[in-house]
């Protein structure tokens, strides 16, 4: 069984320590293709699991934490791969004790937006400023009717599950300034699939995510990863296998609370999912039976341009290249196709982000906003479902 956090977090410390000789370690890591230099000075990373994440100028990994208090904003219940931040042993099992570890429990108040005019000021109608009651920090421009989601309010819901399953918090923290706060559960018991076969285990998480600057909604996801930084707080929204996101608006908070009742049914039916995806991986799938999903998941008429035609055939031989990669791990399955129809929608899937989304020019940043909202979940629900039928025939 491989703990896909402790994989994550020896591999950054094993970072953390060659950046002792970065020179030398970022030139060869230049040379063999897994980072790339930014026009910044920044590097990029290309392998392994923090793909996509940015280095300092000087080999470090950037861990986006809040520092404006003069610490990380950061409890864990074991250390992370920066080294930062209040370690618990063991953990603990009170949200108070937990927001105070982790420099969350401040409130967020809105005031309003002004702008100088002449030898005074004016209030701007309709937009509001999101402080921090602590600092005074400003951290976003909101309208009128945007309702803050305080971090205790956001979080609490969890502590019935700390009560009812014995289990402790294992993160929280700030990122950004505190314009982001997130928190984490892991859940009691891992989930197996197919265990007389694959015996591919998941270890569930539940993180919650929420933001005071008008960037995201609150969202609750089951995850495996734990995010001790904005690194993993990305991977856990792109490996999330079930999501819940309540926007800053009227009687969100309520909303916050209806997301209690339905993560608890989440946690009691998370067998049941694993139990169809232990049917995929016991369900042979032919090459071309993949290809046929491909093409149902993705129709091209026959009579398109060259250009769409040729983007097809890209695709199908991406997806191709994928399953055969899935199929080694985990033998040629409709579980093996399910994970190339989702690794591709999450890392391959080409993007062109418009100037529109002011994310022209970053494509990981746009990738990580569809992975946030959900864009391709209908794709890969319906992914699902066919393959689900296959297992009947």
């Amino acid at each position: 069984m491989i703990d896909v956090n402790e994989a994550f977090a020896r591999e950054r410390a094993g970072q953390v320590e060659a950046a002792r000789n970065w020179e030398a370690e970022l030139r060869q890591r230049i040379t063999d293709g897994t980072v790339e230099r930014l026009t910044d000075g920044r590097y990029r990373v290309l392998s392994g699991w923090d793909t996509g994440e940015i280095l300092t100028a000087t080999g470090q990994p950037q861990h986006g934490l809040d520092m404006s208090l003069g610490s990380a904003a950061l409890y864990s219940a074991v250390p992370a791969w920066h080294g930062l931040g209040q370690v618990i042993p063991g953990g603990v099992q009170d949200i108070d004790t937990v927001l105070g570890l982790g420099g969350i429990d401040y409130q967020v108040e809105t005031v309003s937006a002004l702008y100088p005019w002449g030898d005074g000021t004016r209030v701007h109608p309709g937009q509001r400023h999101t402080v921090r009651s602590d600092t005074g920090a400003p951290l976003g421009v909101v309208g009128e009717n945007y309702q803050v989601i305080q971090n205790r309010e956001a979080f609490e819901f969890l502590q019935e599950l700390v009560n009812d399953f014995n289990v402790t918090w294992e993160s929280a923290g700030a990122l950004r300034d505190g314009k982001k706060t997130f928190v984490s559960l892991r859940l009691p018991e891992n989930v197996t699939v197919d265990a007389a076969g694959i015996n591919d285990e998941i270890l569930p998480f539940i993180v919650a995510v929420n933001s005071h600057d008008r960037s995201s909604s609150f969202r609750a996801v089951v995850t495996p990863w734990r995010p001790v930084c904005g690194n993993t707080e990305r991977f856990a929204l792109r490996d999330a296998v079930t999501s819940w996101s309540v926007r800053h608006t009227r009687n969100a908070t309520d909303k916050v609370r209806e997301a209690r009742r339905t993560l608890g049914l989440s946690v009691r039916y998370f067998d049941q999912w694993a139990g169809e995806e232990t049917v995929l991986a016991r369900t042979d799938l032919a090459v071309d039976e993949f290809t046929k999903l491909v093409d149902g998941l993705w129709p091209v008429d026959p009579t398109a341009t060259a250009r769409v035609l040729k983007t097809a055939a890209t695709r199908k031989e991406q997806l191709r290249g994928v399953f055969a990669k899935e199929s080694e791990r985990v033998g040629r399955t409709a579980y093996a196709a399910e994970r190339a129809v989702t690794d591709y929608l999450d890392h391959l899937a080409p993007i062109r982000p418009s100037a529109a989304s002011g994310l022209k020019g970053d494509p990981l940043g746009a990738r990580g906003l569809r992975l946030i909202e959900g864009t391709d979940d209908d794709v890969k629900s319906t992914a699902h479902r066919r393959l689900m039928l296959q297992t009947r025939h």
